[in-house]
């Protein structure tokens, strides 16, 4: 179990029958997750400072709440990065906190590499690993199909205050632009991905991470250099185990480099209950250096 712990700005209050209550800064939110199947009380009775709450609805997305006035916009801190969030459709925010276990993992391997190192996001998202990596010295390709994501990317990069960092950003789907850069002949120190259970690129692709995960792992491992630091998997994909995700790297990057692979969990805290939430899956490479 890798459990994110080292927060200050984010905590996850309590968490009963569906729903988890967490404070962003000074922002408190309830919102779903399915993965709570416990009873710890009525958290809507218990808890009278709730800024914000997303119901679900039967015909699917939802709606948020808001039950005083949060902010449209506002800056959370880890550590040194510094992240932008906002209330998304689906319940999002723009930021996963469990992912503060990896942000630790990537900026201490491209720090104790002495090197200049090359590092690819795919499915990047909001950006908060490349911000990482940007902070620890790599320079940086981050590559997702939302023109709305990498936009968002870039205001975590400017709050950061990295704006002069070495970083591209790209809206594509991450397999044309894998097999583009492998025609072209470019090669990365490290390669991060989190790839969605299903999803559409840029051009409408269709990607069902059952049917293309092996592939473009098989793919990615084209383009690493002669000696990667790492590669990492996230997953939030529900009914995959973790031996499966440790399994294609094993049968990749495994076959061509030396060096660990494994896979975790990924966790939170729960600070009134001293519960943890698991929150999805993390695979990883990592050289020996």
């Amino acid at each position: 179990m890798l459990l994110a712990n080292d927060w200050k700005d984010y905590e996850i209050l309590d968490a009963s029958n569906g729903e988890k209550l967490e404070r962003w800064k000074d922002v408190v939110l309830l919102r779903p997750d399915p993965q709570i199947i416990w009873d710890n009380g009525n958290l809507k009775d218990k808890y009278r400072n709730i800024d914000a709450v997303y119901y679900r609805s039967n015909k699917g997305g939802g709606y948020w709440e808001n039950l005083k006035k949060p902010p449209k916009v506002w800056k959370v801190k880890y550590r040194d990065l510094t992240f932008m969030i906002k209330q998304m459709g689906f319940k999002h925010t723009g930021l996963f906190p469990e992912q503060a276990v990896n942000w630790d993992f990537i900026m201490d391997k491209i720090t104790k590499s002495n090197r200049n190192i090359k590092l690819l996001n795919l499915f990047g998202y909001t950006g908060a690993a490349s911000v990482a990596a940007l902070k620890a010295g790599a320079s940086v390709v981050h590559v997702d199909s939302s023109r709305g994501m990498v936009d968002w990317c870039k205001e975590n990069v400017k709050a950061s205050n990295l704006e002069d960092k070495p970083i591209r950003y790209l809206v594509d789907d991450v397999l044309k632009f894998v097999q583009r850069e492998i025609r072209r002949g470019n090669k990365y120190d490290a390669i991060i991905m989190d790839p969605p259970s299903y999803g559409r690129g840029a051009n409408g692709e269709i990607w069902d991470i059952e049917k293309d995960l092996y592939r473009l792992v098989e793919l990615c491992t084209l383009l690493l250099s002669e000696n990667p630091i790492f590669f990492i998997i996230n997953t939030y994909t529900t009914g995959l185990s973790k031996e499966v995700f440790t399994n294609i790297l094993k049968m990749t990057v495994g076959k061509k480099y030396d060096g660990k692979i494994y896979s975790e969990e990924i966790c939170l805290p729960i600070k009134n209950s001293g519960l943890v939430l698991p929150c999805g899956i993390c695979s990883r490479y990592e050289n020996n250096e």
